[in-house]
């Protein structure tokens, strides 16, 4: 097996670890993140109904001129605000947080912060 082939099958160990602990439900969606060497992406869900409630990324339309000379913990604290934001828009308050198979440091954890200041609670 190619050492590519085993990394993908231990990251997928690891979001089925994470996310057997963690539903989403239309009073507390699951606020998952996904992150990439570019950008960082957040979706709230609700996992009963199977639908994505709300979404944002670094690559929005209002947070991509932003981001010009930033770092990632940086950017990532740019769109934690934004769903945070945007939830309370929708009226959403509590979200169950799921940091997907990436470790709660870094650019996750700047996100995770940005979202609570912003008024969410997890």
């Amino acid at each position: 097996m190619m050492t590519h082939d085993i990394k993908k099958i231990r990251a997928m160990k690891r979001t089925a670890r994470v996310r057997g602990k963690i539903h989403g439900t239309a009073e507390r969606p699951r606020l998952t993140v996904h992150k990439s060497l570019r950008g960082i992406s957040v979706q709230l869900i609700d996992d009963e109904r199977m639908v994505t409630l709300a979404a944002t990324s670094s690559l929005a339309k209002d947070i991509a001129p932003k981001i010009a000379g930033k770092k990632k913990t940086e950017v990532a604290a740019l769109v934690g605000e934004a769903i945070a934001q945007i939830a309370t828009a929708k009226g959403i308050k509590r979200v169950a947080f799921d940091r997907n198979r990436f470790l709660y440091h870094g650019r996750v954890k700047a996100l995770a912060e940005a979202a609570r200041k912003g008024g969410l609670e997890f």
